[in-house]
């Protein structure tokens, strides 16, 4: 069509930067080699002054601000997948390719806190600052074609499929497979065997492609995802089990910390709903997770600071968002390293804990089965050595017969950054 002016953006955020093998991995080498030699594949730095341009204020305050070469551009081509309900629509310009200084006015406790779920568009305050900024973005002149794809459930390769079932449908094989696999990881250290679950690849295949405006596109993929994934529940429960798995969206190739774990526990499977939690308010949460005391030092500075010095004096969000986090988003060793190597932004791990304000405010008490103790504690949870031991604990806020939920998800060992498979929660008397 004549256009020769084209460059690929990875839209980060104050996510890490992607290394080479990453870049290479989500394009291929075919498109990988026609861009980044030339200086056409590009990293969002959210710090950059220079490439970052303020569109404007919404009317409820909040500034816009966006990379300089998207909004500058004739057309703004945003690709993504969308693995939950929670992606896309104006989420991604507006959230992707944001500065900390929009960023800030909806990663926030009170946005967290009043966003029932993250799952649910038309109840999350998130979604409705997205939305407010998207609009804004598009009145400022900004024009966007948005491509939106879904994909089906197959998270694990053939010899990874028990995973793919509920234990009681496993044959003969499956069953081999299972006990082949856990023999494999118990003789393993744990750092081989992060090496071995991130390196599986799924093979998932597509199920649709939406393109065009904004919403309008949301609009269908939504409708797609809630179609594979939505699971009717009666009732809340007054425990819920989540199985964690060894992965985030924040942890690829590295390490699952125990900040994360909190994040990934009661910031996105806790909110893995429509309408209501599948536990109560004032209910017990029982994560199941190693939760070590272990941390990326490259990928996550900043991380290993708030666990030692912020947590280590509250566990408070609020108290957190007030006292600690203007100086850690504005701290030049921090701003350095993510600008210039592979760490997350220094207000990154705050956005993690925030993740998790609505379920902490929620929940009655969080207990951590198979946890390292000192971690768990630090976290501001309990922790258990097994789920008897949990349910037990659980007792004295719950009492003695109290129903519970287990939230069915696939140990992901795969590259999936949300749960790939639809969650079968089953409610159920306590034995």
């Amino acid at each position: 069509a004549g256009v020769d002016d084209v460059v690929l953006i990875a839209a980060l955020a104050l996510h890490r930067r992607m290394t080479e093998a990453e870049l290479r991995h989500a394009l291929g080498d075919r498109v990988y080699d026609a861009f980044a030699p030339h200086g056409r594949l590009l990293q969002h730095d959210a710090e950059d002054p220079e490439g970052l341009v303020h569109l404007g204020v919404t009317d409820h305050g909040e500034d816009v601000e966006i990379n300089r070469r998207a909004a500058e551009s004739d057309l703004l081509v945003y690709v993504n997948i969308n693995l939950v309900s929670m992606d896309g629509g104006h989420k991604s310009v507006a959230t992707g390719l944001a500065s900390y200084r929009s960023l800030r006015h909806h990663h926030n406790v009170r946005t967290m806190r009043h966003s029932r779920s993250f799952m649910d568009q038309h109840h999350s305050e998130l979604h409705s600052a997205n939305w407010r900024m998207g609009r804004l973005i598009a009145a400022s002149g900004v024009k966007v074609f948005q491509i939106e794809t879904t994909l089906n459930n197959d998270a694990f390769p053939s010899q990874l499929g028990f995973l793919q079932k509920r234990e009681w449908e496993w044959n003969g094989r499956d069953r081999a497979a299972y006990l082949a696999t856990t023999a494999a990881l118990r003789a393993g250290s744990e750092r081989l065997n992060r090496s071995v679950f991130q390196s599986v690849k799924a093979p998932y295949a597509m199920t649709g492609v939406f393109a065009g405006e904004v919403e309008a596109v949301h609009a269908a993929t939504t409708e797609a995802v809630f179609r594979q994934q939505l699971v009717p529940v009666e009732g809340q429960t007054d425990v819920a089990v989540y199985g964690l798995p060894h992965i985030s969206p924040y942890n690829v190739n590295s390490i699952m910390n125990p900040i994360l774990v909190m994040c990934m526990g009661l910031g996105y499977l806790f909110n893995l709903y429509r309408g209501r939690p599948i536990v109560r308010e004032g209910g017990v949460a029982i994560l199941c997770h190693p939760t070590p005391w272990a941390f990326h030092p490259v990928h996550h500075p900043s991380y290993i600071d708030f666990f030692e010095e912020v947590l280590a004096e509250t566990t408070d969000p609020l108290e957190i968002e007030k006292t600690y986090e203007e100086r850690f988003a504005t701290d030049e060793w921090y701003r350095h390293l993510y600008r210039t190597g592979h760490a997350y932004h220094g207000v990154h791990p705050f956005y993690m804990w925030y993740w998790g304000a609505h379920a902490l405010e929620h929940l009655g008490r969080v207990i951590i089965v198979g946890g390292d103790p000192a971690a768990v504690r630090r976290l501001g949870f309990m922790p258990a050595s097994t789920l008897d031991d949990a349910l037990e604990m659980a007792s004295d806020v719950v009492g003695r017969q109290p129903t519970i939920s287990h939230l069915h998800c696939p140990p992901r060992t795969s590259s999936a950054c949300a749960p790939p498979t639809s969650p079968t929660p089953t409610t159920s008397p306590a034995a």
